[in-house]
């Protein structure tokens, strides 16, 4: 749907958009104000008409948590009332971090998974929405489906913003357009200031490098709970990989979102590094093999289960497997403005002297200070021991 410019052509736009935003937002923000609504064009390309600082909203994926509480840092739930449940399914660390810290958080109404259900125009109208806010992955769906038209009848605002389809150019205009919608201009400016710092940093370290000189890399998606080897294609990690400086192996045979390679061709390729995603997906998951990563990680468990994959028949004789370039990855990175640190850690290991400076714990602890409203815990990358 978008097309794909180079990490330096894509931060330019992202830093044009932001200045534009510092700029236009606060003449809006006073008209809109008067009006109470702002009309946005959302990540779908609709221009929309939003209620402007709207009381009750509902999420239709629960990780969009994860920027909302960069823009209500003291309450990220006071203005929610119902989410899907994939959060607390697929990242219960987090969820249980929050939910002792807001025990509101327990009585949202609950809208189901956003991707295996259809959703219940009749509940969201119930709850008295103002705002829903969809993944611009649902976008075909919802239209198809009529959604969008029977909420616009029944007076519910819709806006779509993408952390997931294709979070290096989406993340940003996502978070400055809930920023803008949810009156939370400063905040979201904030974030985007710090991403932009790092990030820039990450582009113009990486860009002079030879393609012949990049590593080879293959990252497999949700390892020990899809079926090997789930792979991502030329996007979210396998982007995340790209622009840290390395060659994904799936945007070679994947232009889409994520393909299923052989073992037998991983293993004939071998390449220079292996990367695998997972999380604490066992509470909803039991048969799951996965690396519990996240935010109730413990650093005893990650190497067991890390060491446990790379037990599989076959991996012992991989290249990365003896150089112990092995590094497990957060999940919950493919679909969360904090993405960027995971393209950190990568960037830090292919090229070691180039970012002897920078310390990935540290931004990623810096990020929690300053934006969220619960501390940096557990394991989140992890590399065989």
């Amino acid at each position: 749907m978008f097309r794909r410019l180079a990490p330096q052509a894509a931060l330019a736009r992202l830093i044009a958009f932001a200045a534009f935003l510092i700029v236009a937002t606060p003449l809006v923000a006073v008209d809109a104000r008067a009006a109470e609504s702002i009309e946005v064009t959302d990540l779908a390309g609709r221009t929309v008409k939003a209620p402007l600082n709207p009381g009750k909203i509902v999420l239709s994926e629960g990780r969009q948590l994860y920027t909302l509480a960069l823009l209500d840092k003291e309450d990220p739930f006071k203005r929610v009332v119902g989410w899907g449940n994939d959060l607390i399914e697929n990242d219960p660390g987090l969820w249980q971090k929050y939910a002792a810290k807001f025990p509101s958080a327990k009585k949202l109404a609950d809208m189901g998974n956003p991707y295996a259900t259809d959703t219940s125009v009749e509940k969201i109208i119930s709850l008295g929405t103002e705002l829903y806010v969809l993944d611009l992955s649902n976008y075909f769906k919802a239209k198809e489906t009529g959604l969008l038209d029977k909420l616009e009848r029944a007076g519910v605002a819709t806006i779509f913003v993408d952390f997931r389809q294709d979070p290096t150019q989406n993340v940003l205009p996502s978070l400055l357009l809930l920023g803008r919608v949810l009156g939370r201009e400063k905040e979201a400016l904030a974030f985007a200031d710090f991403y932009m710092k790092n990030t820039r940093l990450l582009y113009t370290r990486v860009g002079s490098i030879a393609e012949n000189k990049k590593p080879m890399v293959f990252i497999e998606r949700a390892a020990g709970l899809l079926p090997c080897c789930a792979t991502f294609g030329a996007a979210n990690f396998g982007r995340y990989i790209e622009e840290a400086g390395g060659r994904n192996w799936g945007s070679q045979f994947f232009s889409g979102f994520s393909g299923q390679a052989s073992p037998e061709k991983v293993f004939t390729d071998n390449p220079d590094y292996y990367f695998v995603t997972g999380a604490s997906w066992k509470g909803s998951n039991p048969s799951s093999t996965a690396v519990s990563l996240g935010y109730d990680a413990t650093p005893e468990k990650t190497q067991a289960e890390l060491a446990a994959l790379m037990k599989r028949p076959g991996f012992a004789e991989l290249k990365a497997v003896k150089d112990k370039k092995v590094i497990a990855f957060y999940h919950q990175f493919y679909d969360s403005p904090y993405y960027f640190i995971a393209e950190l850690v990568m960037a830090k290991e292919f090229y070691p002297d180039r970012f002897k400076d920078i310390d990935p714990d540290a931004v990623f602890k810096e990020l929690h200070d300053r934006f969220l409203p619960v501390s940096l815990s557990g394991v989140f990358w992890a590399r065989l021991q």
